[in-house]
């Protein structure tokens, strides 16, 4: 993990000295998280973010290999290694995005302004041939090499606004080929671009002529997409959109089940239009990893997770672009139920930020800044599997690692609009700076 030299001193006492890549040093506020790496926090411990004050992070080989007071990893390392000061900043680690529709083609910029302007709803618009079909065809005609150029576009914005780590979902061609087609974008992305990719099969638009017909379609995902797809070890996770006009509940289980029988993790969209039911087939599952979006989920419903590790993934930019009416979060995260934040990046709408997740969540949905701090990392971490190696800085995870132009984890939702992450470190390299992408 990283390498200890043994010196003897002239008193022939025994000095550990650790070599280090690079240390950043003197951070205002170093948001450790620490402790944290088995499971999520929930209610108060949200808001503990293990702050070092004057802290100091140094990393080698990829791995943090040092956390303290700046003094104190000083005193640690064996010389030769780079100094990074972070005087008068904010340290945390790299940020992750549990959510995000990444492979799509076309922008839907005229729907969101009829939506905001005209209220024309969601549903409205995919029954005039707009929405989600619109995406399916034109995704479809979207050559392989030009979906690669435009989704690397997507990533970097992503990264350099400090976000290292997503969940990367298919289902914006929703046919046997193209959904492994996407699969396979992710895959080749996952192998090129600095950001960590956990793809997911998605379930999600409706072909237009399987509009009356999805039973059907639910029985060639079942019987022949997911089990291609896992030959093929494309997803890590299963997912649908168990929604109003897409997938039913009795639909959504039985690719869920087929998902989890060809040995895919499983996630879930639920309640986002209207009371779908999602979440009540979530808790009868029982091994969700993630319920996503949960906006007009009944408590007791909710209720129905606690005991079983669900995080609940809430999605800002939905509920700000289209419904109007944000998730419980305050009432979900007092009952003990892990949260996470995402983007929820996709064709529908574009923010690439996390920052503005948590700008969202502190001013819109009532979380404390500390508390979206959390759930855009540890706990973000947790609704992929990840806690045990990302979240958190601790001794022996990946060293991703951002250095905001913020004095403190506060000014997520005060200074907010702008792009306040300075330099972003993925597995110990400096990967974005100022804004653009370190090459």
């Amino acid at each position: 993990m990283f390498n200890l030299l043994i010196h003897s001193s002239l008193k022939g006492e025994v000095k550990l000295e650790i070599e280090a890549d690079f240390v950043i040093i003197n951070a205002n506020e170093l948001v450790t998280l620490k402790g944290s790496s088995e499971k999520p926090r929930i209610k108060d411990e949200m808001k503990n973010l293990s702050i070092i004050k004057n802290g100091a992070v140094a990393a080698k080989d990829g791995k943090i290999v040092a956390i303290g007071e700046t003094s104190e990893v000083l005193a640690k390392l064996k010389k030769n290694f780079e100094v990074i000061d972070a005087s008068g900043k904010l340290v945390t680690p790299g940020l992750i995005d549990p959510h995000v529709h990444l492979i799509f083609s076309g922008f839907r910029e005229d729907e969101l302004e009829k939506m905001a302007v005209e209220g024309v709803t969601y549903l409205e618009i995919k029954s005039q041939g707009g929405g989600m079909p619109l995406t399916l065809k034109k995704t479809a005609e979207t050559s392989t090499k030009d979906q690669l150029e435009i989704t690397t576009q997507i990533l970097d914005k992503m990264l350099i606004c400090g976000t290292t780590t997503i969940e990367a979902k298919s289902g914006y061609e929703m046919t046997y080929e193209g959904e492994i087609r996407q699969l396979e974008i992710i895959k080749i992305l996952n192998n090129t671009h600095p950001i960590d990719l956990i793809s997911t099969f998605c379930a999600q638009g409706i072909p237009p002529e399987y509009e009356s017909k999805v039973d059907e379609l639910t029985d060639e995902i079942v019987e022949k997409w997911i089990p291609e797809i896992a030959r093929r070890n494309l997803a890590e996770y299963a997912d649908v959109f168990c929604e109003k006009g897409y997938f039913n509940v009795e639909q959504t289980r039985r690719i869920l089940i087929a998902g989890r029988k060809h040995g895919m993790k499983l996630r879930n969209h639920c309640d986002w239009l209207v009371h779908s039911g999602g979440t009540r087939l979530v808790a009868e599952l029982g091994d969700v990893v993630s319920a996503d979006h949960l906006i007009f989920t009944p408590m007791e419903e909710v209720e129905a997770l606690k005991e079983q590790g669900t995080v609940i993934v809430f999605l800002p930019t939905s509920p700000f672009c289209y419904v109007g009416t944000y998730a419980d979060a305050r009432g979900i995260i007092d009952r003990g139920l892990p949260v996470a934040l995402a983007t929820d990046v996709s064709a529908a709408n574009l923010c690439e930020s996390m920052q503005m997740m948590m700008t969202l969540a502190v001013l819109r949905m009532k979380l404390t800044s500390a508390e979206a701090l959390t759930a855009t990392t540890i706990n973000a971490a947790h609704s992929i599997n990840r806690g045990h190696e990302i979240g958190s800085l601790e001794v022996g995870k990946k060293a991703d690692i951002i250095i905001f132009d913020a004095p403190n984890h506060r000014f997520f939702p005060y200074n907010y609009g702008i792009n306040l992450a300075e330099k972003v470190f993925k597995n110990g390299k400096l990967v974005a700076e100022s804004g653009r992408i370190v090459k």
